[in-house]
């Protein structure tokens, strides 16, 4: 009988702490969040990711990649999506397209673009002169990507329309296969596409687009102006996620941040992970807080008149929300 007993109790014991541990899971604020590409161009997220930040905040983070910012933005506005995190440019289509409920930005992650320029020729001492009277594979009109590129080629006195072949039919993600399957001289490519080329021997990288286009806000969080007013404690939870991803980052090295974002890059050799965030790390990819200032935002839609793009400005009190970053970086 006190044998039965004591059995009793060890399964009672064991469905207490099993429904303790149910109780804690079903505690966490369930959200999606759509990325516009899967790169380690965004490793302070991963970390959040890796490290638990987003469950300290009693956050459950589904990850989606959109594949590009339109496909993004769109998972936003139709609720497919909590959070899109793509280039800002996208919130002020949106807006100027005179959207209600418009997408507004409430934390920069990226202050430089992440992308970089592989030649071919793998013995290229390059400059910018190269690149003219050559056909290059680009990214999708209106996108961050393909509009910094025009502006570095403006800054070198390069006509994008007259002076090379822009190709930006390839759809996002699949620019690096068309490049080793022999299209263009050139390709612009995200890491860790950038480093396999050259790992494959396709190519070399032979400039940073981050680098030649000096600080621009490449990236950045957002959701709908009414999801952010109906779940505020959902986004400053997630921005003090992300703070604490950058805290990280920014307090360690290269080698330690590629260990901890190794799961998310289960088919990246660990040493060519550590290239590519030194890569990153030495050229200042990441904001030391999350505040979208409005210098960067003014800055953005300088490039996107330059572009063509667009043709009136979107007031940045509308845009860009700095409240859950200013409290995140406290």
């Amino acid at each position: 009988m006190k044998r039965k007993l004591i059995c009793v109790l060890a399964v009672l014991s064991l469905l207490a702490t099993l429904f303790t541990g149910c109780g804690k899971s079903s505690g966490l604020k369930e959200i999606t969040l759509n990325e516009v590409a899967h790169s380690i161009f965004y490793a302070p997220m991963y970390v959040a990711i890796e490290k638990g930040y987003f469950k300290e905040e009693g956050l459950k983070v589904k990850l989606v990649n959109g594949l590009g910012a339109d496909k993004t933005m769109t998972a936003v506005i139709s609720g497919n999506c909590d959070i899109g995190f793509m280039g800002p440019e996208a919130t002020v289509y949106v807006y100027n397209e005179g959207q209600d409920d418009y997408v507004v930005n409430f934390a920069q992650l990226t202050q430089r673009a992440g992308n970089f320029l592989v030649s071919k020729d793998k013995s290229e001492k390059f400059t910018w002169d190269n690149i003219k009277g050559k056909t290059v594979i680009g990214g999708r009109a209106g996108g961050m990507p393909q509009m910094i590129f025009e502006y570095i080629l403006k800054k070198n006195g390069i006509d994008p329309k007259t002076d090379l072949k822009i190709i930006q039919n390839i759809d996002f993600g699949l620019t690096s296969q068309a490049f080793s399957a022999g299209k263009g001289d050139y390709t612009i490519e995200f890491e860790p596409a950038a480093t396999g080329l050259e790992l494959q021997g396709d190519g070399k990288v032979v400039a940073s687009l981050g680098v030649e286009s000096g600080k621009v806000p490449y990236t950045a969080f957002s959701a709908k102006k009414s999801y952010i007013k109906k779940n505020p404690e959902v986004i400053q939870s997630f921005t003090n996620a992300i703070q604490k991803g950058l805290k990280y980052v920014s307090s360690h090295t290269p080698e330690e941040i590629a260990k901890v974002i190794q799961p998310q890059f289960a088919e990246t050799k660990y040493d060519t992970l550590v290239k590519i965030v030194t890569r990153y790390y030495n050229q200042e990819t990441w904001k030391d807080n999350l505040v979208f200032e409005e210098a960067s935002f003014n800055l953005l839609q300088d490039v996107l008149t330059d572009a063509g793009v667009i043709k009136a400005k979107a007031p940045y009190s509308d845009l860009v929300n700095t409240e859950f970053a200013t409290k995140a970086a406290k």
